[in-house]
């Protein structure tokens, strides 16, 4: 006769594998060949690359001029050169400007205060400096770096606002636009500053195109990892950057899911063989990664079924471990007072 706990348990069993038999068939197996998606040997280059948060630009100036008259502000670089000066101190060369909006030009000269003032007036403050030092000493200075040139170059992450800062120059807004786009949006914005600037503008960082990796957890959870694209990666490249496939994967259950617009059809499902690619270097489902595509690695069933069967049954079982330890200890007290009995105490 089967105690009815065993024909609930049986039953219980007997439900899971057939839902898990059920579910076996969602990705189709085999070698399914789509001739219109890139894959290995058959590589396409992807779309013109669209700037977006939180991409790194790297901007260079190439041509940086400030508008006409020109003031001195600290931080910039002056080129002084004077003639008639000590023999063994020299003025001649680059000169920075401090934060308190002096150069100093030596341990003989001093220090001169030249922010605020043009080029002209600065070379004329210089010189009136210098004459209480040498004989009739004759100056020239030009500006080397503007501290415009320091703000300009250099690493710009884009904002979650879409913009990058360009220090005292303000923000520009580059998202969504491309390489080309954004050049001329900076160079548009940095002319009512500058006389006719110029900049290069490259991608430094590609943190805002990645594909994913999803991990089935076999019943507890899923793994998840981004990776950043860089246009060339296959199912194998990817798999390869996260060391292969995890103890509980299913070989025989990998897809890509590539994201579409509801008009164009909802999901695409790209079906990946994975032996015919390891074992047997086929390319027909080696595909190509695109920005945003999820490859989905599910569990081995009966991994699953076994996680699964373990999550529902542990609570029963440790109800039933609690029930007969009480059983038990209450066997064992009751025992023990009938032991006793009759001792004579």
């Amino acid at each position: 006769m089967v105690s009815p706990s065993r024909r609930v348990q049986g039953q219980l069993y007997l439900a899971l594998a057939l839902f898990l038999a059920g579910c076996a068939d969602f990705h189709p197996r085999g070698e399914v060949y789509l001739p219109d998606m890139p894959r290995e040997l058959q590589k396409v280059s992807l779309p013109e690359y669209i700037v977006e948060p939180p991409d790194i630009l790297l901007i260079d100036a190439v041509r940086i001029i400030p508008l006409p008259p020109y003031r001195i502000e600290p931080l910039d670089i002056l080129l002084i050169q004077v003639a008639g000066t000590l023999p063994d101190e020299p003025i001649a060369g680059l000169y920075r400007v401090e934060p308190d909006g002096t150069i100093p030009l030596g341990v003989h000269y001093g220090s001169v205060r030249v922010a605020g003032q043009t080029l002209e007036e600065a070379r004329l403050t210089i010189e009136k400096h210098l004459r209480n030092i040498l004989k009739d000493p004759k100056v020239t200075v030009t500006l080397a770096e503007s501290r415009a040139l320091q703000q300009i170059r250099g690493e710009h992450l884009v904002r979650p606002d879409g913009t990058i800062g360009l220090g005292t120059y303000g923000s520009v807004y580059v998202a969504g636009m491309t390489l080309a786009e954004a050049k001329n949006a900076i160079q548009r914005h940095l002319a009512q500053f500058l006389q006719d600037p110029e900049v290069s503008v490259d991608v430094l960082a590609y943190n805002s195109k990645v594909y994913y990796v999803i991990f089935d957890g076999g019943g507890y959870g899923q793994q998840i990892i981004p990776l950043p694209i860089t246009g060339n990666e296959t199912v194998l490249d990817a798999l390869a950057k996260v060391n292969g496939l995890p103890f509980q994967a299913s070989k025989h259950h990998i897809w890509i899911a590539r994201p579409a617009p509801p008009e164009a059809g909802g999901e695409q499902i790209l079906p990946v063989n994975w032996d015919a690619i390891t074992r047997r270097g086929s390319t027909a489902t080696n595909y190509q990664i695109l920005p945003g595509d999820r490859i989905y690695v599910q569990a081995d069933h009966w991994i699953t079924f076994d996680n699964t069967l373990a999550k529902i049954l542990t609570p029963f079982e440790r109800i039933f471990g609690f029930t007969l330890l009480g059983n038990a200890t209450i066997r064992a007290v009751s025992n023990g007072n009938n032991n006793g009995t009759g001792t004579g105490f």
